[in-house]
This record gives C-alpha cells, sequence and structure tokens, in this order.
C-alpha cells in the first residue's frame, strides 16, 4: 500500500499495524498542552518525520474536525488512523490517544480524592509544558507558511486570531464565517481547485451497510446505560451517563467551551462537585497527557467515589464519563470521512475548506499565546483598560515572569529551530531539567 496523495512529494510506504500503534502510543503518552500542542506532535510525527500523509490530507481531516463537536485532537487521532488501516487503524490511534491520559487522571482523581493533595505535580511536569510551549510555536510557524498562500487567506488567519483573542468570539461561529468567507471568495474570484489523485481514497459504502454501522455503534455507545440498569447501580452513576452522553453531542469549541457549563451543573443540579473543585481537577488534566476534557473523567471519579463505591467507584464513574465522551467521536470519524474523503476534489467546497485551514492557522495561534502566558507567567489577567472596553485580551502581570519555564523555552525552542532536534528529545531535557531545577529555584 502507498499513500497517493503526496502534493508532489515522492511516494512513501504506509506504515505497518504495529508502526502506526508504536507512534500513536508516543504520542498519546507525550501529548501534553492541550489541542494546539497535540495536533503539532501529529503534524510533526506523521506528515514531516514519518511522511505517511501529504499536508494537504492531514489539513483537511483537520478541518473536518474542527467542525465536529467532541475533541478535534483525539479525532484527528482517529481519522488518520482509519485513512491508513481503516477502522482498525481508527480505533487503534484513537484509543492511545486518549487511554494513557485516562489512566494518569483516574490515578490522580484517586489521589486527590483520598489526601486533596496534588501540589507535587507542578513540579512533575513543569519542564514539560516549557518544551511544549516551543512545539507549538513551531507548529504554527509550520502550518502558517505552507497553508496562507495568498492575501485573503492570510487576512482570514488574522481575522480568526483577533475574534478569539482580544473577543472572546465563540469558535463554531468564527469556523462558519471563515467558510463563508471562502465560498464568497471563490465566486468572486473563479478560483478551482487544484485536481487531486482519487486513487486512494476508501471506498464509499453502501448506504443500507452505513446506517446499519451507524445504528451498531450508537447501541454500542449507549450499552453502559442497560448495564447500569441492570445490576441497579446508583443512580448518581446513570445521572452521570445520561448527562455526559448529551454533552458529548454538544461540546462545541473544545474543552473550555464546556468546563464552565459543567461545572456549573455539577454543583447546582446535581451536587456531584463543591465550588472550585472542577477548577482542582483542570489543574489536574493541565498536568496530564490525552485531551483536555479528561477533566470530565474527573467530575465522574468524584461523583462515583462519593456517591457509589469509594475508590472503586470513582473508577466505574471515570470510565463511564470517559465512555461517554470519547465514544461519539470514533462514531463522527467513521460515519462521515468516506463521505468528506470523497469530497477532496469538490471546488467549492475546496475554497470553504481552505478558508477554514486559514482560520485553524489562527486558532492554533490563539492556543500558542495564551498557553504561553500560562506557562512563562505565574499570574495573567485583563487590565481595567482592558475590560473597561470590551475586550477579552489576556495581559500578564510582568512582574510575575517565571524565569525557570523562560529558559526552559528558550533551550527547547534552540533545540528544535537551531540543531533540528527530535520532539522526543526536546521533551526529555526538558523535563528532567524541570524536574532538577525547579526544587532548587522554587
Amino acid at each position: 500500500m502507498t499513500v497517493v496523495d503526496r502534493a508532489g512529494d515522492e511516494s512513501a510506504s504506509a506504515p505497518t499495524l504495529a508502526e502506526l500503534t508504536a507512534v500513536f502510543g508516543r504520542i498519546g503518552c507525550l501529548s501534553f498542552g492541550g489541542p494546539a500542542a497535540q495536533i503539532a506532535m501529529m503534524h510533526r510525527a506523521v506528515v514531516e518525520e514519518k511522511r505517511w500523509i501529504s499536508e494537504a490530507r492531514f489539513l483537511h481531516a483537520l478541518n473536518y474536525c474542527m467542525l465536529l463537536p467532541g475533541p478535534e485532537a483525539q479525532q484527528l487521532a482517529t481519522y488518520i488512523g482509519w485513512l491508513l488501516h481503516g477502522t482498525r487503524g481508527g480505533i487503534i490511534s484513537g484509543l492511545l490517544f486518549v487511554v494513557p491520559g485516562l489512566i494518569v487522571i483516574t490515578a490522580l482523581s484517586a489521589a486527590y480524592a483520598l489526601y486533596q493533595e496534588t501540589t507535587w505535580l507542578a513540579g512533575l511536569f513543569f519542564g514539560l509544558k516549557a518544551a511544549v510551549l516551543a512545539i507549538v510555536v513551531e507548529a504554527v510557524i509550520r502550518l502558517g507558511r505552507k497553508t496562507l498562500k495568498s492575501g485573503f487567506l492570510c487576512l482570514v488567519a488574522a481575522a480568526a486570531f483577533a475574534a478569539l483573542f482580544l473577543f472572546s468570539v465563540p469558535f463554531p461561529l468564527v469556523v462558519l464565517a471563515a467558510a463563508i468567507a471562502g465560498l464568497l471568495n471563490v465566486r468572486r474570484a473563479g478560483t478551482t481547485a487544484v485536481p487531486v489523485d482519487m486513487a486512494d481514497i476508501p471506498a464509499r459504502p453502501p448506504a443500507g451497510r452505513a446506517v446499519a454501522a451507524l445504528i451498531a455503534w450508537i447501541i454500542v455507545w449507549q450499552a453502559p446505560l442497560v448495564f447500569l440498569w441492570l445490576v441497579s447501580a446508583p443512580e448518581a452513576l446513570s445521572s452521570l451517563f445520561v448527562f455526559f452522553s448529551k454533552m458529548a453531542v454538544v461540546t462545541f469549541g473544545g474543552a473550555y467551551a464546556v468546563l464552565a457549563y459543567v461545572a456549573q451543573v455539577g454543583v447546582e443540579q446535581y451536587g456531584w462537585l463543591k465550588p472550585g473543585e472542577m477548577l482542582d481537577g483542570l489543574a489536574l488534566a493541565e498536568t496530564t497527557p490525552g485531551p483536555l476534557v479528561l477533566v470530565l473523567s474527573f467530575v465522574g471519579f468524584v461523583t462515583g467515589f462519593r456517591e457509589a463505591f469509594g475508590v472503586m467507584g470513582g473508577i466505574v464513574g471515570a470510565l463511564l464519563v470517559a465512555w461517554a465522551t470519547f465514544v461519539p467521536s470514533f462514531v463522527f470519524i467513521f460515519a462521515g470521512a468516506p463521505y468528506i474523503e470523497r469530497l477532496r476534489g469538490n471546488r467549492t467546497l475546496s475554497g470553504a475548506l481552505s478558508a477554514i485551514t486559514a482560520a485553524v492557522v489562527g486558532v492554533i495561534l490563539n492556543l500558542a499565546i495564551w498557553f504561553g502566558l500560562h506557562v512563562l507567567f505565574r499570574e495573567v489577567r485583563p487590565t481595567e483598560l482592558v475590560q473597561a472596553i470590551g475586550l477579552g485580551l489576556p495581559v500578564p502581570v510582568w512582574s510575575s515572569l517565571d524565569p525557570l519555564a523562560a529558559v526552559l523555552f528558550a533551550g527547547s525552542a534552540v533545540m528544535l529551530f537551531g540543531i533540528k532536534a527530535g520532539m522526543v528529545p526536546v521533551l526529555a531535557t526538558s523535563a528532567v531539567a524541570g524536574l532538577l531545577l525547579r526544587p532548587l529555584l522554587g
């Protein structure tokens, strides 16, 4: 099997299933820093280093995933696995992206529930965050160079960044506006899409088989609810599963778009959490690999721990929330990807997706700056002037700059940009340095 859509590069062999498993196992264990860093890691691994898929195909998959509810980085991992090894590959890559972080967040949630003490985690992952910031910056620069090929696309990227960073416009509106702008630009300029080789596109399944597969996946998704009913599980566990099943299909815009709502409902309506505990869970999720929405499994653990059977009930609660949250992502990919792939040569769609691609550069830049401010500075808040004029601009307190974080970030950047070191050596070096130096420097 060969990868045909190489956008002018020489053909490269597709990975074996073992190679795919090894790469996404590594990504799953090292995917710190939220979706921007995770997308950057996947791009570096499958496009730059392994060259399993082309830049254009990676961005086409990313654009589709950005339009879906749920964790876009996990959906992208599933999509790439599906492209390379069908449903089996999609399940493996999608699970490996989630499972390491789920194990870690469950263990940390148990420590939190039992001891209410997690401050030692900040020192453990301090160096990793500085290195991840450098990887994200590199991803923004690389994607920007390869995708912003016209003044129009540069304008779309800038507008998307400003809408998110300055005005906190909801993410779905940014993507929708970019798509409309792309369509209008195609009509105005009469732009035609670049032809693509369709030979490597997986066959579209017959409609009847596609509907049957969709129904089967939905049954798999909701199977735990039947099991909970059969074993007469505590009502809190059933309520958890039902609530997060609903959340899974409306969580557009990533983790931060839903955390405030979950915190409010969990505290005021269900009484699952105490005020402020969601922030503790978010702190745990920020220091673990995998999607940031794994913080929802923290809610599941705390609820199961208090309402069911202690630690065992907590583990069940965490797994139920993870199942309700992540299984729909597989459904979206396996049901929609065969049709999305066949639209790669559509000229009108190409114009819309090229604009969405440009907006994604602005989105990742926004995430990179947000992440960078919180890594390099101990305190970030909007000033009174910024709040008075109605902007959501985060402003660092300059006196709170963390010198060690700045040094580790600079060192990681030199390794990436200067000596072209790989992602793993950069992460390992920074992690060791942070682990050794953080306790000494406070």
